[in-house]
């Protein structure tokens, strides 16, 4: 039979912190419970006697415990990841960024350049490979990249036939 599950001795110190988030029962309801585990388990209570206690799972006694054991009062924090899984891979971002840097002509579309709606459209209609997202998540992916719509416009050089003769003739009406 495993040996029963039980915290390790308490510095002095851990004995007051938990002793004072149990009694005051303020702040994070998970941490109040975690350190009330933790303090019962030290105290030489079993792990179902723990789950009751708490009205928890007698794995979650156990997995606070290990927890404790291994990073101290650290365990009374968890870190959990939190949010929906990815839906759109590292390959599928490649994909998006080389289409967004690609002139929409090249790829059979009947447009000059690209817009956000233009290019969500685009990549879920591919018939090669589907993309499916959202425009304001296509915004941010397309920003981390470095890759903006916005034409830059300059003034450098003109098409006009007399550009060279028209500075003079400005000139010659100011002065």
């Amino acid at each position: 039979m495993a040996e029963p599950v039980r915290a390790r001795r308490l510095t002095d110190a851990e004995g007051q912190r938990l002793q004072q988030i149990v009694r005051r029962g303020k702040g994070s309801t998970v941490r109040w419970r975690r350190a009330l585990i933790i303090m019962a388990s030290a105290s030489g209570n079993t792990v179902p006697a723990i789950a009751r206690l708490v009205a928890a799972d007698e794995d979650t006694a156990r997995e606070v415990v290990h927890a404790f054991n291994q990073k101290g009062l650290a365990a009374l924090d968890p870190r959990w990841a939190g949010g929906r899984p990815r839906r759109i891979t590292d390959d599928d971002i490649d994909y998006l960024v080389e289409t967004a840097t690609t002139r929409p002509e090249k790829l059979g579309r009947p447009f000059t350049h690209w817009r956000l709606r233009k290019l969500s459209a685009g990549l879920a209609e591919n018939p090669v490979r589907v993309v499916r997202i959202g425009h304001e998540r296509l915004r941010q992916l397309l920003r981390e990249a470095g890759i903006t719509f916005q034409r830059t416009r300059t003034w450098k050089e003109s098409t006009d036939p007399d550009k060279d003769a028209k500075p003079d003739r400005i000139d010659a009406v100011l002065a």
